[in-house]
Order: structure tokens, then sequence, then C-alpha cells
């Protein structure tokens, strides 16, 4: 399956407006974008949303970032993706994760061994498994995506966590990391942006415990550090966002699915964004 080198991930493609969502997805794709991913992680009719971006669209790849394996059995997704006509299922790429234990609850345990199951499971289904990766932060997880998917689509890192997946799953694997960008040349205005962003996910260990793992500290998140934000995020003019995508790329990232972050200014705002940002990417 052909990503491209770049991608979108968009909640407002899944969670706005559908008429808007609809035309949205077909503009990423007239820009040249190689991949649309949207979130999956509250659960909902994440197949449904995906039936429609799908039929908004002609040739580009529509990708799950991701599924929760906790709020949908393995038999359902793949029922769904089997029934897809091939044209459209060619295109399909199934990120999926094991979400978090504060959004869970006390049933969350053992992440890397539930994955495992439920992968059995997927495959048992008729899922190919190359149309699959995990949404993988520690090396443990990382070694599962590169056993038994196409690789890795990680959710707020920076381009050494890229290295490090490449390092532990090989060449010929998948590295599809997320990177979220502010196209905003005001420096103090573009931290806030992103400091927003990052509030919900401060509260979330698997994160947190991921940006440790890549050389943060506590305070550092406590606090909400320039090192921490610039790190997470691109900020910046168009060429700053370039510069950050070709680090990823350099670390041995296949493709790097851009986030727009507009401090909650729409789809609107990030297809503006991406307008530009095509210039400097594709």
């Amino acid at each position: 399956m052909d990503l491209g080198k770049v991608g979108v991930w968009s909640m407002e493609l899944r969670f706005g407006d559908k008429a808007e969502a609809a035309s949205g997805a077909a503009e990423i794709e007239a820009l040249g974008y190689g991949a649309i991913w949207v979130p999956g992680g509250i659960g909902g009719d994440i197949t449904g949303d995906l039936d429609h971006l799908l039929a908004a669209t002609q040739t580009i790849v529509v990708a799950t970032g991701i599924i929760n394996i906790w709020k949908h059995e393995p038999a359902e997704i793949a029922a769904w993706f089997l029934a897809l006509p091939d044209h459209q299922r060619s295109r399909v790429m199934l990120g999926l994760g094991v979400s978090h234990g504060p959004i869970i609850g006390e049933n969350w345990n053992r992440p890397v061994a539930k994955m495992a199951a439920w992968l059995d499971a997927f495959e048992a289904a008729g899922m190919p498994m190359e149309q699959t990766c995990l949404a993988a932060l520690g090396p443990k997880m990382l070694e599962l995506a590169g056993q038994r998917t196409a690789g890795a689509h990680p959710y707020l890192i920076t381009p050494a966590h890229s290295a490090e997946a490449r390092a532990i799953m090989g060449p010929g694997k998948l590295v599809a990391p997320e990177q979220g960008v502010v196209l905003d040349s005001d420096p103090a205005r573009a931290r806030a942006k992103a400091s927003e962003a990052l509030t919900h996910y401060r509260r979330l260990p698997n994160y947190c415990n991921s940006w440790k793992r890549l050389g943060f500290t506590d305070e550092d998140i406590e606090q909400e550090s320039e090192a921490l934000l610039s790190g997470i995020f691109a900020m910046g003019d168009a060429e700053a966002i370039a510069a950050r995508v070709r680090e990823h790329c350099d670390a041995g990232a296949d493709h790097v699915c851009v986030q727009t972050i507009t401090g909650g200014a729409g789809l609107s705002a990030s297809l503006a964004d991406l307008r530009v940002l095509a210039g400097v990417l594709l």
C-alpha cells in the first residue's frame, strides 16, 4: 500500500460536519496528500465514518489512528473490511491501539498481551495483517507491531522515536508517525495553541511514560516546558514544519501524517494550513 510520504491526521474529518468532511477529504486528496488518518479512540461508529470518507474520495488511503481494541470486536471490524468493494478495500489501513487505563478503567491491563490476542482473532477472521498497524510507543509494542503487522503509527512523539521504531522493527516495516504542526509565525501564539492541544494527553500515563523515555522530565510534563512543546509539535512557518517532517524521514519514517493545530478554528482553518503546507511537503 502506497501511503505517500505525507498524510493528514484530522479529528474534524471524523467528528465535524459530514458534508464539510466529505468536501475536505476530497480537497486533501486533490492536493496530493497520500493518506487521511482519523481518530477512533472513543469508539462509536468508526466503520460508518470510514465509509463516508471512502465514498468522498477516489484514490487516497483512508486510515484509522486508531481503532480502540477495547471498544470493538475483531470479527466486527474484519467483517466490515471484507465486505468492502475491492477498490475501497485496497486503500484502507487500520491502525489499532490499546487506549489508556484512565479511559478504559479497571479492566485495562497487560496491553501487549491484550493486543496480541486481539490480533490473533482479527487474523483468524480474515483480516490481512499487512493492512494493519499499531499505535506503538514502547519497545514491546513496537516489537509486536513489527512481528505481526505492517508497522507502527505512533502519536505525539519526536523524530528520535522514529529512529527507535526503525531500529526495533527493522527495514521493510512501516514507520508512520503523527506530527502535530502549528503553522503560526508568532511564537507565543503558536505555543499557546500547542499547549492547549497537549492538555488532555498530559493526563494519560502512556504518553507521559513515552515522553520520559524520549528524555523529557516530570517537570517538563507538569509545566508544559518549551522543550516538551517544541519537541512534540512543529511550530513556525511552512519551512520549519517541512524541516521537522524531514527529520522524521531522515530518522527512518516512511510516512508522516501532519495534524494541523489551529486552536479549535475548525476544518476550514486546517484546510487553509494544508494548502500552504502542500507547497513544501508534497
